[in-house]
């Protein structure tokens, strides 16, 4: 279940080598937008071979992916999320960890464990899985909030500290969550301190008709079996979303994104509204959206196109609902009403 972090040494400053520090910063201040669509479609059509009919789902995926964000995926079992995941880091030339939470799991089975080494009369840090740059947190709600909790910290900073020994991950790196919503039966919810470290929430949903069949005649595979091959590189990765903090957002933008979370702080049904994170990461997600559609300036139709899959999760009712899935559905009719009022700048 634990995986060993190794040193890693760093890397030269000589130009002509490859990988060098210097040729690595010249990549990523010599990213351009045209480059980076086309680097974002070829990962979007490498997903696409196995993932069929779920365009949506991966392009909020890739938008979660160079906002440098974590995901949370909550929808039904055996409709994808999974292996959604898996084809993400296949189609990147990048390290993979898979945790299955369960209720009797610890800390230290995530972040890893000082352990006595005989031979060094020392203690000796045993990194765990969490030390990978895309992280599949299955059924994270099936653990405790002890367990659950061990996240934050690295999803925060992107490190761990362990017996006052803080250890860095490897960028880039992805928390890619996934909970049943239905099922709750022996689960421990999210905490709202954690939901909102999410980037995105958002849902699967079912193939359509014609895409159903294309994946029953393909039959039942095993994530072993997908042949989903790397087309993208880690260094191109870091330098998109390099890119994307630049992306120009107008100033009646930015109005209106916060004319929208104002809105969710008055509104009374609301417990409370977005927070300051949740303004900044609904820009962010729309210089992302900008990105991936190659453009180098925000417009509205950025804003509406991330808006729901990055607040709604941060919103709930000061009555709440015993269904989780009643109350998310009418969480955003209350927020597209409040979309609804304010108007759009031209």
């Amino acid at each position: 279940m634990t995986a060993v972090s190794h040193p890693v040494d760093p890397p030269t400053s000589d130009p002509s080598v490859p990988g060098s520090s210097n040729q690595m910063n010249q990549t990523q201040d010599s990213m351009t937008v045209p480059q980076a669509k086309e680097i974002i479609g070829k990962l979007r059509e490498n997903i696409q071979i196995t993932i069929k009919g779920k365009d949506d789902v991966i392009d909020q995926v890739l938008i979660c992916l160079i906002s440098a964000g974590h995901l949370l995926i909550e929808d039904l079992p055996g409709l994808g999320k999974t292996t959604l995941a898996y084809c993400l880091a296949k189609s990147i030339d990048c390290e993979f960890s898979r945790i299955q939470f369960t209720s009797d799991m610890l800390p230290s089975d995530v972040i890893g464990v000082s352990v006595y080494d005989e031979s060094r009369r020392d203690f000796i840090f045993k990194g765990g899985p969490i030390f990978t740059n895309i992280l599949l947190a299955d059924e994270i709600n099936r653990t405790t909030p002890k367990t659950q909790s061990s996240l934050l910290e690295v999803m925060d900073r992107g490190k761990v500290t362990v017996d006052g020994q803080t250890h860095s991950i490897d960028a880039p790196f992805m928390v890619f969550a996934t909970q049943n919503p239905v099922d709750y039966e022996g689960t421990f919810p999210l905490p709202e301190s954690q939901m909102d470290r999410f980037l995105i929430r958002m849902q699967m949903g079912y193939p359509d008709y014609d895409k159903e069949i294309e994946i029953l005649s393909a039959g039942m595979m095993q994530y072993d079996n997908i042949s989903t091959e790397s087309v993208v590189s880690r260094q191109e990765i870091l330098s998109i979303q390099k890119l994307v903090p630049t992306v120009f957002v107008e100033e009646t933008v930015l109005h209106y994104i916060l004319q929208i979370v104002t809105a969710t702080r008055e509104e009374q049904s609301f417990r409370a509204g977005v927070s300051t994170r949740g303004s900044l990461s609904l820009k962010l997600a729309a210089q992302a959206s900008a990105l991936a559609s190659g453009r180098d300036f925000v417009i509205p139709d950025d804003v509406s196109r991330v808006l729901f899959p990055v607040l709604t999760h941060r919103l709930g009712f000061r009555r709440q609902t015993a269904d989780t899935l009643e109350e998310r559905r009418l969480v955003q009719e209350a927020l597209e009403r409040i979309v609804d009022s304010i108007e759009t700048p031209v």
